[in-house]
């Protein structure tokens, strides 16, 4: 009877070994492969150029970057909290409520574009994404900065003030940096025709470029853990 429990007993630890090893495994295959361990939500803040502004719906590069998660194989969840129009005061006053109900585990900022067009102060739009950025981080999420550059007609020194200080706030807060998300569609070969009628908002065919800015950004920050 004896021998009987032990054989039982050492079958019971065999079992307990093995099972340990292949959760073991199964995690260093994960950690090799670069996969997240944990179910991810993508919250995107921002203005009408992420809120598909004149294109139908599914087209825009939000939902080209839920395809290429997809694609990725990369389990993530993306919520598209833009608003057409909105600015970093208006993404500002939002952000509190969308981080307690989604709990995002990276928030992408996209918003300063309407700040310019309305002729809002540097500062106010600067601070405004600072305080985004730090909300976002106190919430546990990582962060990402689309940064954005207005034309040379708005005068050299706010232009380059305005491209600045995406940076600023980036480097600050020691988030992701998109240096600008219109790169090689509003300063392209094409860009002409790469607007619609109203000339500041992107044609559905731009949007995959929009995305090839966005994607070797925001897929390390996806990867981290």
């Amino acid at each position: 009877m004896l021998d009987v429990v032990d054989m039982n007993a050492a079958r019971r630890a065999l079992l307990k070994h093995c099972t340990a090893l292949a959760v073991a495994l199964a995690a260093a295959a994960a950690f090799a492969q670069g996969a997240p361990t944990q179910r991810l939500t993508i919250l995107v803040v921002g203005d009408s150029l992420s809120a598909e502004y004149g294109l139908k719906r599914g087209s825009g590069w939000v939902a080209l970057l839920e395809q290429r998660l997809a694609q990725e194989k990369i389990s993530a969840t993306v919520v598209n909290a833009s608003i057409s129009g909105d600015t970093t005061s208006g993404g500002r006053s939002r952000l509190p409520a969308l981080l307690a109900q989604h709990r995002p585990t990276h928030v992408l900022l996209e918003l300063g574009g309407n700040d310019a067009l309305r002729g809002l102060p540097l500062a106010m739009t600067q601070a405004n994404l600072d305080a985004m950025a730090q909300a976002a981080k106190a919430a546990g999420a990582r962060v990402l900065i689309a940064g954005m550059q207005v034309p040379p007609n708005y005068g050299r020194k706010y232009s380059d003030d305005f491209a600045a200080l995406f940076a600023a706030v980036a480097k600050k807060e020691d988030a992701a940096l998109v240096p600008f998300l219109l790169k090689g569609v509003a300063d392209g070969p094409q860009a002409a025709s790469a607007f619609q009628a109203d000339r500041i908002h992107p044609r559905e065919e731009a949007h995959a470029a929009i995305l090839a800015n966005v994607w070797p950004v925001l897929k390390p920050q996806l990867l981290l853990r």
